[in-house]
């Protein structure tokens, strides 16, 4: 099996302090793929670098304390691109491919507009310039047959199951209907595929991967599910299993785990 895991860890010094390695030490995963490091270069140490029989490799935003993605890696890799040749975003560190032979993983860390329209105008900056770069690499599973998983925290839930209090988020940042339309067009025309919705296509509370800090939103379960694995068709069709792991909190998001019935060559 090829374990993969995604999470956006709300800041990797802030994750480390909660435990964060000795959990990914018990995890058996091959990838594991983060999101909102909030660090640059020079913070990040040896220990966080390379965890036992892990190598790391990370994106930093240009900005510190601020976005930032990376991926830790069991076997060594072919190449590892960083960013989608989109300046404005390529500076905040959200896209990271990593490439082994006939496969690559993508960590992603798409944009919030929840603090204002002005990163909601971005965000819909993002989508209107990622979309043709998703459709590049269906464009190249086609023609090569290099099957890709991208894991991220996308920032949208996709449909009414997809978060506790839908009704009253229809207008916010997150579950906007352009938004999950978009989302929409990724699975349905471009030809994606939502591996855990695959795999548990009804599943409500377990599902969310994400909890306000606010109120008792962690213990009253109201949360959203964000954070997605999504595949080409084919590598779509090995999943075996899809867990999300709340039993201790590194981040406001969950680890997303996705176990794949292939074999890194």
């Amino acid at each position: 099996m090829l374990r993969i895991v995604s999470i956006n860890l709300n800041g990797i010094r802030s994750a480390a302090r909660k435990g964060f390695y000795p959990w990914l030490a018990t995890t058996g995963a091959d990838v594991v793929c983060l999101q909102e490091l909030k660090a640059q270069d020079a913070d990040i140490t040896d220990e966080m670098r390379h965890p036992p029989g892990y190598e790391g490799h990370f994106f930093p935003a240009e900005k510190k304390g601020y976005s930032g993605v990376g991926a830790y890696v069991k076997r060594a890799c072919e190449s590892v691109i960083w960013g989608f040749d989109k300046e404005e975003f390529d500076a905040e560190g959200r896209i990271l491919r990593i490439d082994w032979p006939g496969l690559t993983v993508v960590s992603a860390y798409l944009p919030s507009g929840s603090s204002g329209d002005e990163r909601q105008q971005a965000k819909y900056r993002f989508l209107d310039r990622f979309a043709p770069w998703l459709t590049g690499l269906m464009d190249e599973h086609r023609r090569t047959g290099r099957e890709f998983v991208i894991c991220g925290d996308w920032n949208i839930a996709h449909k009414e199951i997809d978060l506790k209090n839908w009704k009253s988020n229809q207008k916010n940042s997150g579950f906007l209907p352009e938004e999950r339309a978009w989302l929409s067009k990724v699975f349905d025309e471009i030809g994606w595929v939502d591996v855990y919705r695959r795999l548990h296509p009804e599943t409500t509370g377990e599902a969310y991967t994400w909890w306000s800090n606010r109120g008792q939103a962690w213990a009253k379960n109201v949360g959203w599910r964000i954070d997605y694995q999504i595949a080409t068709p084919g590598i779509a069709g090995k999943a075996k299993a899809a867990a999300i792991y709340k039993e201790e909190r590194f981040s406001d998001h969950a680890p997303l785990t996705v176990d794949y019935d292939w074999k890194l060559d």
